[in-house]
C-alpha cells in the first residue's frame, strides 16, 4: 500500500476530469522535468510495492512513463512520475482519484496515486498493444473494425460522462488496441475547458482517421500539443478551396454510406450530436457477429463481416446524406439493411450452426463396412482464457501451457479472498478450438489442487477475445453442457464424457466456478487438458 510519504489514492480531494496515460504515444519535444529528488532507476521500489522495470518514454505533459511490477499482486503496471510533487501535482493526483472510480473495460484502470513531495506518481493498468495512430500506419482500417473501435470509445465515454466528467482528449493517440484485441481509451486531460459534446464529436475524428489515415482537425494538433512541441505530422484531411474536408468515401473506396454519414455528421458543428451512451448503443447494434467463416475477414484479434460486393448503404434510396432523420435513425436503417443482406447470403438453411461434414459423392453401396475408429488424442488448434466478468483482464496469459504436454506447468488464476472468485465474477474458463469438427469421446483436465468445481460446455461460435466477446461466448455455450459438473472435486483430475456420438464438436469450454484453498486465499491452476476422439 502507499507509503506514509504522501496521500494515497483514497485521501486526495476528487477532481473533475480523469487522467490516464496510454502506451504507444511518442514523447513530446519538451524540456525534461527537473529532478531534485533523484532520477528513478530500474529496480527501485516505490511505496514498498511498485518495482520500476523499464523507462518507456515521457508523456505529452513531460511526465516519466515506466513499466513496473506490483510486487504484492504480481501484475504488470505502468507508473507515471511527475517532478516535483506537492501543489504542482495536485491536478494530476485529483484526476487519478476520479479515474480510479470510473471502472469500465474500455478505460485504462487506475490503481494508486502517491505524493512524496519532491515527486508524485500514478500507478495504473499496463496495456500491451498499439495506439490507433500506430495501427493505421499499416493502412486504413476496414469498416467493421472501425465500427467496433468507435463503439468501444463511445462506451468508455459513456462511463466517464455518467459521472459528470469530461475526457477532453479523444484522438488516435489515446485509443489503444491491446494484443488481445481489447480497445481502451487513455490519457484524459486536466488542462483547459472542454465539454461532453466535444468528446462525442471527437469520435467522428477517430472514425475519419481510422477509415482514411487522415486527421480532420488541422486547427488542433493530434494530441493537444502546445505550439512548438508537436510530434511528427499526421496527414491532414483532403480539403477543397474553402477548407471543407472531403468525406471518407471521397478519399477511399469501399466505405459504407452509413459510416461515411456518421463520421461527417459528428464532425459537422451544425448538427447536434447524440449523447455518448446513445451513440455507443447504435454502434453496438451495427457490430453484428457473423458465425459462418465464409463471411469472416481475419483482421487480427477482431473479426468482422467482409464486404460482399454491394455496399450496405442505408441512404441509397433517399439520395445522399439526410440530416433531418438524425444519426440514430441512419444507424437503425443501416442495421436493417445489414440484417437483410446477411439473411440473403445465409440462404434458407435453418438447421443448427455446425460445420458441414464431407459425405461421399457416390451412391454406390460400400463393399466393406469401415472398421470402428479407435479414440486418440486430438490436436488443439488454439486455446485461450475466457473471463467475461473481469474489468482488468489481467489473468489471460499462459493459456498455451495447458496443452503443452507438461503437467508441471500450466495456467493459473489470481488469488481471491473467497472460493467464488471473491464474489467478483461468476467464473472463468479455458476455451479450446480443435481446428475442425471431431467426434469427441472425453476431455480430461489436470488441476493443481483438489476442491475445485467446474463444468464442460460445447459451442459453435468464436467471437473476438474481448469482454463483450467472452460474454457472448459463455451465453451461447452454457446452453450445451457436456456430462455432469464436478462440485468441490476431491481429486486433481476431472474427466468429462457424455458426448453425443452423432455430433461433431470443434469448440469446448472448461468453465471453473469454485476455487480451492491456497496459500493466502483461493486459487486454481489448470496444468493440462487433453481431448480424446476421432
Amino acid at each position: 500500500m502507499p507509503s506514509s510519504a504522501g496521500p494515497s489514492i483514497d485521501t486526495i480531494t476528487e477532481g473533475g476530469r480523469v487522467t490516464q496515460v496510454g502506451e504507444g504515444q511518442e514523447a513530446e519535444e519538451i524540456a525534461p522535468p527537473v529532478m531534485t529528488f533523484g532520477a528513478p532507476t530500474a529496480g527501485e521500489i516505490l511505496a514498498e510495492r511498485y518495482e520500476l522495470v523499464e523507462h518507456i518514454n515521457n508523456d505529452s505533459a513531460g511526465r516519466l512513463v515506466w513499466r513496473g511490477v506490483d510486487v504484492v499482486l504480481r501484475r504488470p503496471v505502468a507508473v507515471v512520475l511527475r517532478y516535483p510533487g506537492g501543489d504542482s501535482a495536485t491536478e494530476m493526483l485529483q484526476a487519478a482519484v476520479a479515474a480510479s472510480r470510473v471502472i469500465h473495460p474500455n478505460l485504462v484502470g487506475v490503481y494508486d496515486a502517491i505524493d512524496e513531495g519532491e515527486r508524485a506518481y500514478v500507478v495504473r493498468e499496463w496495456v500491451d498493444g498499439r495506439s490507433l495512430r500506430e495501427l493505421v500506419v499499416d493502412g486504413p482500417l476496414d469498416p467493421g473494425r472501425t465500427t467496433a473501435i468507435g463503439n468501444a470509445v463511445a462506451s468508455a465515454l459513456a462511463a466517464v460522462h455518467a459521472t459528470g466528467m469530461v475526457h477532453g482528449n479523444v484522438h488516435p493517440g489515446t485509443v489503444m488496441i491491446s494484443d488481445e484485441g481489447r480497445v481502451v481509451l487513455a490519457d484524459a486531460r486536466t488542462d483547459g475547458a472542454d465539454s461532453q459534446e466535444n468528446d462525442v464529436r471527437a469520435i467522428g475524428g477517430v472514425l475519419y482517421f481510422a477509415l482514411t489515415g487522415h486527421w480532420p482537425h488541422a486547427e488542433a494538433p493530434l494530441h493537444g500539443a502546445r505550439a512548438g512541441h508537436g510530434r511528427a505530422a499526421i496527414p491532414d484531411a483532403v480539403r477543397d478551396g474553402s477548407g471543407t474536408i472531403a468525406a471518407p468515401r471521397q478519399v477511399r473506396a469501399g466505405v459504407p454510406a452509413y459510416l461515411d454519414d456518421l463520421a461527417m455528421d459528428l464532425l459537422d458543428a451544425g448538427i447536434a450530436p447524440p449523447s455518448s451512451d446513445v451513440l455507443a448503443a447504435e454502434l453496438a447494434r451495427l457490430d453484428i457477429p457473423v458465425e459462418d467463416d465464409q463471411y469472416l475477414e481475419p483482421t487480427g484479434p477482431l473479426q468482422f463481416a467482409a464486404e460482399t460486393g454491394e455496399e450496405p448503404s442505408p441512404l441509397a434510396s433517399v439520395g445522399g446524406r439526410k440530416v433531418a432523420i438524425g444519426i440514430a435513425g441512419l444507424l437503425a436503417i443501416a442495421l436493417v439493411g445489414l440484417l437483410i443482406g446477411i439473411s440473403a447470403l445465409g440462404g434458407d438453411d435453418k438447421g443448427p450452426q455446425t460445420e458441414p461434414v464431407a459425405r461421399p459423392a457416390t451412391s454406390a453401396p460400400a463393399t466393406e463396412a469401415p472398421a470402428p475408429t479407435e479414440p486418440r488424442k486430438l490436436n488443439v488448434s488454439e486455446v485461450r482464457i475466457v473471463d467475461p466478468d473481469s474489468r482488468q483482464r489481467n489473468e489471460l496469459n499462459d493459456a498455451e501451457k495447458v496443452i503443452d504436454g507438461d503437467q508441471d506447468e500450466g495456467w493459473e488464476t489470481d488469488t481471491y479472498t473467497r472460493p467464488n472468485f471473491g464474489n467478483l465474477k461468476d467464473g472463468m474458463g479455458v476455451w479450446i478450438d480443435l481446428g475442425e469438427p471431431h467426434t469427441v469421446k472425453s476431455v480430461q483436465a489436470v488441476l493443481s489442487a483438489t476442491g475445485a468445481s467446474a463444468q464442460l460446455f460445447a459451442g459453435t461460435i468464436d467471437p473476438p477475445p474481448t469482454s463483450a466477446g467472452d460474454k457472448q461466448l459463455f451465453a451461447s455455450y452454457q446452453n450445451t453442457p457436456i456430462g455432469q459438473p464436478f462440485e468441490q472435486h476431491d481429486g486433481t483430475r476431472m474427466t468429462f464424457d457424455g458426448f453425443d456420438a452423432d455430433t461433431k464438436y470443434r469448440y469446448l469450454l472448461l468453465w471453473i466456478t469454485e476455487l480451492p484453498p491456497s496459500e493466502g486465499g483461493y486459487k486454481l491452476g489448470v496444468q493440462e487438458i487433453t481431448v480424446q476422439g476421432s
